[in-house]
């Protein structure tokens, strides 16, 4: 269904591949390491391995999807997020992300959704300035259960004094548009990050476009 911008109220932001880069820079070191005579497209491959280094809520998320382990994978996922250590390296930022978000603010309120725990998402934040821009920001652990089911978009949009139609999800992955469509709310999905056109497709994303700062295009 195509991306009705009438509708929209309030905006959502995941943070792995949406605002924070995806780290495109070691998918090709680590695309070397996939030999084509194993592997069909090493870049591909390359680009699935870093998202479990890097994301690896989001990772096990996706292979939930396949396995149909939602219930299960979820609880893992929680498990990490109260004993996940951080690493120490700072974060990367999509390019323009700040400049969008300096244009967008106030005229939306604007709530980060993320499967990252509030430790992890705050340093990426702090460690930009980017705080500011939000009026809200759900974790991980905000929620009962965390992405792909509803309820963190459902808190967001509460917490905003949306409703859950009015909001729009904007995301990289499936877990992302999964959650936003669960929860009533529009999708938009973003090919800076770990996911890829026909899979967000096929979860329903409403639009689909080539990186996060592209928003400000459809928001006009």
């Amino acid at each position: 269904m195509p991306l009705d911008v009438s509708k929209i109220k309030a905006l959502c932001f995941d943070v792995d591949g949406t605002l924070s880069d995806t780290d495109d820079l070691y998918v090709q070191k680590v695309s070397k390491f996939f030999p084509r005579f194993l592997f069909k497209d090493p870049d591909h491959a390359a680009r699935r391995f870093v998202m479990w280094v890097e994301a690896p809520g989001n990772a096990l998320l996706g292979l939930a999807d396949t396995l149909h382990l939602d219930d299960e994978m979820v609880a893992v996922i929680h498990w990490l997020n109260r004993r996940r250590k951080h690493p120490s390296k700072g974060f990367l930022l999509v390019p323009g992300v700040d400049a969008m978000l300096k244009h967008l603010h106030g005229r939306y309120p604007m709530s980060v959704v993320s499967a990252r725990d509030e430790k992890g998402t705050l340093a990426f934040l702090e460690q930009y300035d980017l705080v500011k821009y939000f009026d809200v920001i759900v974790t991980g652990l905000s929620a009962r259960f965390t992405k792909p089911y509803p309820d963190p978009i459902l808190l967001a949009a509460q917490k905003m004094n949306v409703a859950p139609e009015n909001c729009l999800m904007i995301g990289d992955t499936t877990v992302d548009i999964r959650a936003g469509k669960s929860a009533g709310a529009q999708t938009l999905g973003v090919l800076c990050g770990f996911g890829e056109e026909p899979e967000l497709r096929h979860f329903g994303a409403d639009e689909i476009v080539e990186d996060t700062t592209k928003l400000l295009d459809l928001l006009k």
